[in-house]
């Protein structure tokens, strides 16, 4: 993996009920978001989501670029987009949305995640 891309936030889907129709959606945001961020980047095949124990509640995403993938990593396609989830972040990920969200002081991605029971105040960590 070469490098981090950026920050992102995590948000518990509170009284929805679970979707599983795929392991990860993007929004438009999103998908517009990771075009700008692997323009120009051809050494790179897409994005890798996985999962790292941190955090005051336990666990947070990473993003990473990818050259290549991993055997048993799970690969979503959407508009011209790869998605690469890390083996260890499937279960964590399923029926998730990811989108990227714009303010005067941010710009993250934002998990929206049907799956989570508890996240931290500063929303960088959750737990399952």
């Amino acid at each position: 993996m070469a490098g981090r891309i950026t920050s992102a936030s995590i948000r518990a889907v509170v009284g929805q009920k679970k979707s599983f129709k795929a392991a990860l959606t993007l929004t438009p945001s999103a998908v517009n978001q990771l075009k700008k961020i692997l323009s120009g980047k051809s050494e790179y095949i897409g994005l890798k989501i996985g999962v790292k124990q941190r955090g005051c509640n336990g666990l947070s995403y990473t993003l990473d670029y990818v050259t290549e993938k991993h055997k048993l990593d799970e690969e979503v396609m959407q508009d011209g987009i790869r998605v690469f989830i890390d083996r260890k972040a499937q279960l964590t990920l399923l029926g998730t949305e990811m989108d990227f969200v714009q303010s005067k002081l941010t710009s993250e991605f934002v998990f929206n995640n049907p799956n989570i029971k508890g996240t931290c105040g500063c929303g960088e960590s959750f737990n399952i």
